[in-house]
Parts: C-alpha cells; structure tokens; sequence
C-alpha cells in the first residue's frame, strides 16, 4: 500500500487518495501532512494520485524538494518504490507495496503530463466549485443587471479565488492561463471558444468529452483541447439550445441550432451517442467570400464566374449540388451576391445560414416543434408562405424533402431566377434526387409529370466536390436540356478535370470549358445584347 515513512518512524498514508486527489504537505496546522523542521515551508509540496502512480510537486523553487539526493523543479516528478524524499531538513521514504514494473522514460514522461493534466483539471473544477458558492451563474441572462456587468462581476470574482488557491497551483499552470480557462467555462463555451476565435478553423466535432477534432483547409485533425467529463460538454451543449429555445435530453437526444455568430450547430447525446454526446459546429466566416475569394481559392476559373454571374442577372434557375461538407452553401451566398440591388429576395432556410450584401433581403428560417410537439413551421411551410411576399427571387439554402414540389412549381409560375442546393454525387443524381424529394411531398403524381417539372424549372446544375487534399471545386457546369425518352438530358458547360497528385498529395487539374454555349447566352445573342462569347471558348480556362 503507498505510504511515506519518515525519519522519526511515523508513517502518512496515501491509500485514501482517489485518482486524481492530492495531499498538501508542509509545517501548517491545516496541512493533510504535517512536517515541522528547518526549512520546511508553510505549505511546501503536495502528493498527487494519477491512476494509481504516485507524484510530488514542491509548490516554489524556494523551499526545493529532494528526490534521491537531487533537488526537483516545480513540476510534478513521479515516486517509484523505495524514493528517499527530503523535505527541508526532514527526511523520508515512499514505499508502494503494489506489484508493477520500472516505467520507460517515454511512459514516465507520458504519466508526468497526465498528472499536471489531471492537476490542472482537479484546480480548475476546485475554482469553478467556489465561485459557484459565490454567485448565481444562471442569473446571468435573467437578472435585472446586464449581462456584461454581471460578466465582470464574475471574473473579478474567479481572479480573487484564483489570488486565494495559488499556493496549490503553483507550477501546475499559471495565474493568467487559469483566469482565461476557468472564465471560457463558466462565461463561455470553455475549451471550444479558442477554436471558435480561430478563423482558420472551419468545422469543430466533439466525439464525446476527450477527442475535439477541427478542420482546417478541409483536412481533419485532433486537437489537444479536452473536456472535464461529460457533464462540462453536456452543459456547453444547453449552454448554446437554451436561449433559442429548443432542448436537448433522454427524450429528445438531436438538436439543430445555431450561434449568435450563425455557425451552425448539431448536438446528440445518450442514448442515440453511445460513447458520449457529440456536438458539431460548422462555422463561416465573419466576412462572407466573394467571388474573388472562390476564384483565389482555385474552387472555380474567371470565366466559370462570369458564366454564372450571367446565368444569376439572367434569371436561370439554377441547383447547386455536392456532398456534406463540399461547400454547397458557400458558393450558394456568393452566387446570390450577384442578384441586382434593385430586386426583393426571400432566404428560406433551416437553420439561417446565408449573409446576402443586398438591401432589399426577407430572412425566414424554420422551426422546430416545442416541448409539447407544437408550433413546428417547416420549410415547406415558408416557402408556400415566400410566394404571397411578391418575391422577385426565392433561395432556398437546401431542398431536402416535399417543399421541392412547391419550390419548382414557384419555378414555374413566375419566380425565375431563384437557387437551392442540394445533396448529391454528380449532376445526374440531382435530377434523380428531385425526382425522390417530389414524391416525398405526399402527392400521387407520375414519374412522367415530375420529370417534366423539373426539366420546365432548372436550367443549370452547379456540381461542387471536395477532394482529397481538402480543397473544394466547382467539377461541373451542366445545363439541362430536356428529356431524351423518359431521362433528363444534361450538357456541360464547364468541367474540371484531374490529372494526378503531387509529391504533397494536392490535387493536380484544370478547368476547361467544353465549346457548349448555353442557351439563355444564345438568346440574348440573338436580341442583339452583346455577350462576350470567349467565355464559353472550348478549352483550358
């Protein structure tokens, strides 16, 4: 069983510290090991459980801490069995009676920062403890003060707890790092607000309390942020559904929400999670992308933007397509950039995501059942209701279900010019994808009439990818043509077309334009409206 054996024969034990719990050792009366003599301070070091290994920590470089004859830094420094420890004057051996071998290096190194970790942590928890005895954190948001004088209440309240505790902290982490921790928790989203403020982040996703992954450039990778336990994930969840009003619990375990930022947020816990509550925000940036942006970013050519600036003033109606995470929505609000001031545009989304430029804009946005299963207003809802605002242009931020009937009868009936995105592999499955969406609608229509809408109300197919390397590209332009036999005829415009890896795995290619020139250009060559031609020139581009 662990224990110290001091220089006068008496014995501390440490069999009752849990994983994680710590003993301070020093000459004051409050010390859980009290040891008077020369040089021994105050409160002088601690002894720290981490799974069963035991560790020593001399709180100041001032009054040192001996292990085998030679002093150790402010950090904790692991105890093997038969460790001659000397305290200021006073000497002593641990003794650890569990079977078990002599670490590596490496592991001993890995248990080191385990330990301060778990010490870190064990601080933290102790400050946010007191400063919940102190004040009411739920007030914030309901009290009759504002939010940010309650805000500065409580961290003037963390950096007096943090001044008290720092005897036990000291080398374990500093005073600032701390303040700046414990404050994210308690005011903030905690171990997720430095990636929230990271704009080179894109995608935040918690797979349960100890694995935090980002995704920078469309590349994943894991993070060395971490949660407490559950319970602090599950509470940053609420934190973020309480104030829109939704829930999130055993009954109902999904959620879909969204920050005061509009980043967009989905949350699922036990029993649907079953290796803890998982939570994605997928962020956008604070200055939406312009068209020079996507270009620069080598999503699409000059002359494939200005083949959809066109289609956009041209009131085509055109779908944006792609797979999860391809930038569907992205492209979708830099397209829209280029609808005239002058018109009235109506944005249907599920959760609100577009941040149209244009003055003349009316945001609607879903929303969910209450608590009662009550109130629900679903896209479908708002697109039908979008058709009685005198509309100039619909966008809807994705079809997904039965509001595609409505939205390709608005197609037809007057509202040209109005985009939606949708899920799908290639330009081809999109059609098949509407096809499926209409029938969902509930109405008992043949295939032939639904393929026959569709052909009347797209114009343009605008397929996005995202490729290995990360990085997202316009892969086709397609017009629809009509209907060849019972199948919708399409026709690339533009495409891009791959031709290998590099030494640094990026994806090699190039855009190029097919020599087809679309039929709106055609027409309004035919009217006499000049058109620079040239952008649909066959070739590289």
């Amino acid at each position: 069983m662990p224990h110290l054996v001091h220089d006068d024969g008496t014995v501390s034990d440490l069999t009752s510290l849990e994983d994680g719990e710590f003993m301070v050792a020093g000459s004051a009366p409050s010390c859980d090991i009290r040891i008077e003599g020369d040089g021994v301070a105050r409160k002088h070091c601690r002894f720290l459980n981490v799974r069963g290994i035991y560790f020593v920590h001399a709180f100041s470089p001032k009054h040192p801490v001996a292990i085998n004859g030679e002093d150790i830094e402010t950090r904790d420094h692991v105890l093997e069995n038969n460790a001659s420890i000397r305290i200021g004057a006073r000497s002593m051996s641990f003794r650890d009676s569990v079977p078990g071998g002599t670490d590596s290096p490496a592991s001993a190194a890995e248990q080191v920062k385990a330990a301060g970790q778990d010490a870190k942590e064990q601080v933290k928890r102790k400050i946010h403890d007191i400063l919940l005895e102190r004040m009411d954190l739920k007030s914030i948001g309901a009290s009759s003060r504002s939010d940010e004088e309650m805000k500065r209440r409580a961290k003037t309240v963390i950096k007096a707890i943090i001044d008290e505790l720092e005897p036990e902290f000291k080398g374990i982490a500093t005073k600032e790092e701390l303040y700046k921790e414990t404050v994210d928790e308690a005011l903030g989203l905690g171990p997720l607000e430095d990636l929230i403020a990271d704009d080179t982040i894109t995608e935040i996703m918690c797979n349960g309390p100890k694995k935090v992954f980002v995704e920078r450039k469309g590349l994943l990778s894991l993070t060395d942020k971490t949660f407490m336990d559950e319970a602090q994930l599950l509470h940053v969840i609420e934190k973020i559904v309480g104030p829109l009003g939704r829930r999130v619990d055993e009954s109902s375990p999904l959620v879909d929400a969204r920050l005061p930022d509009g980043s967009r947020v989905n949350a699922v816990i036990h029993p649907i999670a079953l290796e803890g509550p998982t939570l994605n925000i997928r962020k956008f940036s604070k200055t939406p992308y312009t068209i020079k942006d996507i270009i620069g970013f080598g999503s699409m050519s000059e002359r494939m933007a200005r083949c959809m600036a066109l289609a956009v003033e041209q009131r085509q109606n055109i779908v944006i397509s792609g797979g999860t995470g391809s930038g569907k929505t992205t492209l979708l609000n830099v397209v829209s950039s280029f609808i005239p001031a002058s018109e009235r545009i109506v944005t249907i989304e599920d959760s609100a995501e577009l941040k149209l430029e244009q003055d003349h804009v009316v945001r609607l946005e879903a929303r969910p059942p209450n608590i009662e299963g009550r109130g629900e207003i679903s896209i479908r809802d708002l697109v039908r209701n979008a058709l009685r605002m005198r509309p100039d242009r619909i966008v809807v931020g994705e079809c997904r279900g039965g509001e595609t009937l409505d939205m390709l009868q608005a197609m037809n009936t007057g509202h040209d010019g109005s985009l939606t995105t949708v899920h799908a592999n290639s330009p081809q499955d999109v059609i098949a994808r509407l096809e499926t969406m209409v029938l969902m609608s509930g109405m008992d229509l043949p295939i032939r009439a639904i393929v026959e809408q569709i052909v009347a109300a797209i114009h343009l197919v605008c397929h996005q990818s995202r490729f290995s390397d990360g990085s997202r590209k316009i892969v086709n332009i397609s017009e629809v043509m009509g209907l060849d036999g019972n199948d919708v005829k399409l026709r690339d415009i533009f495409v891009f077309r791959q031709t290998g890896l590099d030494a640094n795995g990026k994806v090699l290619g190039s855009f190029e334009a097919t020599g087809e020139v679309p039929r709106f250009a055609e027409r309004l060559r035919d009217r006499g409206i000049a058109v620079d031609m040239n952008i649909f020139k066959k070739g590289a581009c």
